[in-house]
């Protein structure tokens, strides 16, 4: 029996090894620089693609993605790359042998609409991690966004920032053969690091048929590693370029602002006479400035004077069924350039030890930021970021001082790294803030990761009582894969005294496990499904002080993804609350107690390339002492490619022993684009928990790259005006203008 384990452990240790060597094998194969070509001459960006340069460039072998992974191409599509000193080129001939059938619905940025598109990924620093990602329709509308975390889907939420824009051009022409395109990416946009005259990045390129929902790839990568696999940075094509000039940049964007504001404003009563809402005015006109330089081909430096985000989309509003703060993503332009260097994630898809909308606001409410710099790059395997911002006092108390310092070194392989950040809240109302963190995350073999995250902080109004009071703790072994068996365990601890006030932290004091266990199959070419994953993840909280449960779920599920990208799901889930401390929550409270739920999930997501889509859903079940049926509603639809509309309706109806009561959501967004250059979008929001409907309308001509105009509207309205008040309140519960134009000079 001795030998006979002696021999299983050994097989098992050889199988382990295969594993990680057949990965490994597939990625060197890409991993093997081929050589990009040299264009031998100009290039006119007009989308006609008649140079004699590219007809000297051979196109890239492309295989199909989906519907059939590597199955049979409807369409030719052929798609070439090239460079100068200063550009990266792409050019795509998108045959189509129904040019009638071509989707091309929207002129507006970074607006995915069931377009066909071509799309460009690069990993300009070989990092195996990040990437840019560039993608345009036939109608030339663009779209840019950052990768981060090799295009892993984790519990940390997606891997793409779609609020990054950059400098690039494009150009795009229809005939009756189908359309095509010309992409020109300045070296200056990208950042590299150049070694010996020589400069090895990643690419993947693929062309999207939205009405067959095929997507044409290169280079090959199977589905099996993740939903977007086609986007990891890890699986793409090397390629090296040679005598590149890294260019020095400098982009100057002043901007001039003026505005008006109104609110209402309750004058007391006189000895004689009656309480009355009168009308406040106040003017806003500012000028400010933003560089942005890149001393270095890997290092971008960013400075901003009286940092203004009036343009910035309003939230997207949300109904909080919970005890703990709501998240809201960072939109605002300046925090979104190389932002995944900056990410610390400590648990879940909200805690971090740093979130950028701590600084500048407070409280829901705009603080005004004096200005700021920030400094991002990578230097070998090292990628760092530095962040500074002053702010201006606010509410009574004196303006901070922000700082953030974070480097993280690649080791062992292309997929490991180690690290660290530092975070300062410095200001003179006594409540200064330090914190750090250490993380590792290292592939192991195959596709098994250990991730290991500390973190500690300092303030001058908590008093720690020990270092593991004051710190944080998580560690999370997983298998990342999409095919077979996959998995995550996961613990935590958070301390009493552990406050990051430059991050985001929604508990405190408390241990935590989790784990998830997931196995999914592709389905075979006949059919009409494309995947079948069945699924089932548990969390359990335990309270630090008497390692009692707070809060435990468990919840399986299954999902049917179609070969035309629908995805239809149904799941059960039992949780455990246990309140120590009465609170409310949308009307009602709830008492202290022990809670078990107990609900039955189901969702329906539209194939994202049908004119009319989106997602309905719904859940019913018990909820504290109480009952909750809940449903969903948000469809997108596509009335021309110059009108999208996307409504969007949540409703809960809560049955309690001593009452009933229905809490609703609705929201309306409309995106007009006239052309790529002029456009509208409006999003019109009621929340019935505060009985006010809120409007925000954004205008904006684009002359060019980095030059525009805007004009942004927002009013909030009452729609219960008695609420029981005398005098009853006025309509509008505030309304803003704002006009804006921004011109960059480029030296």
């Amino acid at each position: 029996m001795v030998g006979f384990s002696n021999i299983a452990r050994a097989s098992f240790f050889i199988w382990i090894f295969l594993i990680g060597q057949g990965r490994a094998q597939e990625v060197d194969s890409r991993r093997q620089p081929q050589s990009l070509s040299r264009l031998t001459g100009p290039i006119t960006l007009d989308g006609e693609i008649d140079e004699a340069a590219w007809e000297l460039i051979e196109p890239v072998p492309i295989v199909l993605y989906t519907p059939v992974y590597l199955g049979e191409q409807t369409e030719d599509t052929e798609i070439r790359f090239g460079y100068d000193d200063s550009n990266l080129y792409i050019s795509g001939r998108m045959y189509d042998s129904d040019p009638s059938g071509i989707r091309a619905n929207t002129f507006m940025r970074d607006t995915f609409s069931g377009d066909d598109y071509l799309a460009v990924i690069v990993d300009s620093y070989n990092d195996f991690e990040t990437a840019l990602a560039f993608t345009v329709n036939p109608n030339g509308a663009r779209g840019d966004r950052l990768i981060a975390g090799d295009a892993e889907y984790t519990g940390s939420g997606a891997p793409f920032n779609s609020d990054w824009n950059a400098h690039w051009d494009v150009a795009t022409r229809r005939t009756d053969e189908g359309w095509f395109v010309e992409v020109r990416i300045p070296f200056s946009t990208l950042g590299f690091q150049a070694e010996s005259d020589e400069v090895v990045m990643g690419l993947i390129t693929y062309r999207a048929i939205a009405r067959k929902n095929e997507r044409h790839l290169w280079p090959q990568i199977s589905p099996a590693y993740g939903a977007f696999s086609f986007a990891k940075p890890s699986f793409a094509q090397r390629v090296t370029l040679k005598g590149v000039r890294p260019g020095t940049p400098l982009y100057l964007t002043p901007y001039v602002l003026g505005g008006l504001k109104t609110r209402p404003i309750l004058r007391s009563p006189p000895e004689v006479g009656e309480a009355r809402w009168e009308t406040g005015e106040s003017q806003t006109r500012e000028v400010g400035i933003d560089l942005k330089y890149s001393p270095s081909s890997n290092l971008a430096v960013d400075v901003t004077v009286n940092t203004d985000f009036a343009q910035v989309e309003a939230d997207n509003q949300q109904i909080n069924l919970t005890r703990f703060s709501l998240f809201f993503p960072e939109k605002r332009q300046f925090f979104q350039e190389r932002s995944s260097t900056f990410d610390f994630g400590t648990g879940g898809r909200s805690d971090r030890l740093f979130f950028s909308r701590r600084i500048g606001l407070e409280a829901g409410e705009i603080v005004r930021i004096y200005g700021g710099a920030r400094a991002v790059g990578r230097l070998g395997g090292l990628d760092f970021g530095v962040l500074n911002m002053q702010t201006a006092p606010h509410g009574g108390h004196a303006g901070e001082n922000m700082g953030v310092l974070r480097m993280k070194q690649q080791v062992f392989n292309p997929y490991s790294s180690v690290g660290g950040m530092l975070t300062t809240r410095i200001g003179t109302r006594g409540e200064n803030n330090i914190a750090y963190g250490l993380d590792a995350e290292i592939r192991l073999f195959g596709d098994e990761y250990l991730t290991v995250k500390w973190a500690q902080t300092f303030d001058e109004v908590v008093e720690e009582r020990g270092v593991v009071d004051a710190a944080l703790l998580r560690t999370r072994f997983e298998r990342r894969r999409d095919e077979g068996v996959s998995y995550y365990g996961e613990y935590g601890r958070v301390g009493p005294d552990y406050l990051p006030r430059l991050g985001f932290q929604a508990r405190s004091d408390f241990s935590f496990y989790a784990g998830e266990l997931k196995y999914q199959w592709f389905a075979g070419p006949k059919s009409s499904l494309r995947h079948i994953t069945v699924v089932t993840n548990t969390s359990h909280y335990y309270r630090n002080k008497d390692n009692t449960a707070e809060s435990r779920s468990i919840k399986p599920e299954v999902r049917f993804q179609s070969k035309s990208n629908g995805v239809l799901s149904f799941g059960l889930e039992s949780s455990f609350e246990s309140v120590r401390e009465p609170f409310r929550i949308v009307g009602f409270s709830v008492a202290p107690g022990e809670y078990w739920f107990h609900e039955a999930t189901a969702s329906w997501r539209l194939p994202r390339t049908l004119l009319a889509r989106g997602e309905l859903g719904g859940s019913a079940g018990t909820f504290y002492n109480g009952r909750r049926v809940s449903g969903r509603f948000r469809p997108r639809v596509i009335l021309s490619k110059h009108v999208e509309v996307h409504p969007g309706f949540e409703v809960n109806r809560f049955e309690l022993p001593d009452k009933a009561l229905t809490t609703q959501l609705a929201q309306l967004k409309i995106d007009f684009a006239l052309n790529t250059h002029l456009s509208l979008s409006t999003l019109t929001q009621y929340n019935s928990t505060v009985d006010q409907t809120s409007i925000n309308a954004r205008m904006r001509y684009h002359f060019r790259e980095g030059t525009d105009l805007w004009v942004v509207y927002n009013e909030g309205l009452n729609f219960e005006r008695t609420n029981g008040l005398d005098p009853r309140l006025p309509l509008s519960a505030g309304r803003t203008m704002m006009i804006k134009y921004s011109h960059t000079f480029g030296f």
